[in-house]
């Protein structure tokens, strides 16, 4: 083999080190974005808790769990007291503050192995791995609290929000969606005896 063909093969092999690093930088961004896309897709947009889908997943597995390990849970689902007032009176600006704010509250309310969703508008979804029925209602009894003395602050003007939750233990339910339905009709319930 000739200098000039050497140079050309060896010129070539470099040419096609660099195309495959190129392609290996590139598929490695693909993944990252690939895994933020599935990461937002469990999310809510507004609020930094589950979104449905992500909260419905957290139940199936809390579910799967549970059946194995013969564990409590217990779901509460929540419902915003006067929400509506908050976007009529202060505007929608507002109201995305005020489910942030709700949001965050429950966050830091819970713990690092239970799970918060938003379920759509108001309402909203706690899950507590290795809880019954009583520690459900403590904890509702609790967040309302919260909610009543803590509100949100909108444009320096302080604004009580409540809500009305319902309690549901884990017990044996076919799905999550008839668990989530268990708990709002509890939730239900709850508000229109008060």
């Amino acid at each position: 083999m000739s200098n000039a063909a050497a140079i050309d093969v060896n010129s070539e092999l470099e040419r096609l080190r660099a195309e495959v690093e190129a392609l290996r930088a590139h598929a490695a961004g693909l993944e990252r974005r690939a895994e933020a896309a599935e990461a937002a897709a469990d999310h809510d947009v507004l609020t930094p808790a589950l979104n449905r889908r992500g909260f419905v997943a957290a139940l199936n597995r809390a579910m799967a769990w549970c059946t194995r390990y013969s564990e409590p849970a217990v779901l509460l689902y929540v419902d915003l007291d006067g929400f509506k007032g908050v976007n009529d009176s202060l505007g929608h600006a507002a109201g995305d503050a005020a489910l942030v704010r709700v949001a965050e509250l429950f966050l830091s309310n819970v713990r690092e192995s239970d799970a918060v969703g938003r379920l759509g508008g108001d309402e909203f979804g706690l899950l507590m791995l290795n809880a019954g029925l009583e520690e459900g209602r403590d904890k509702a009894k609790r967040l309302t609290a919260s909610l009543n003395a803590e509100g949100f602050v909108w444009n320096g003007e302080k604004t009580t929000l409540g809500g009305s939750f319902g309690v549901r233990p884990w017990a044996g339910q076919a799905d999550a969606e008839t668990w989530l339905a268990e708990a709002d009709a509890a939730m239900w319930v709850r508000k229109r005896s008060r």
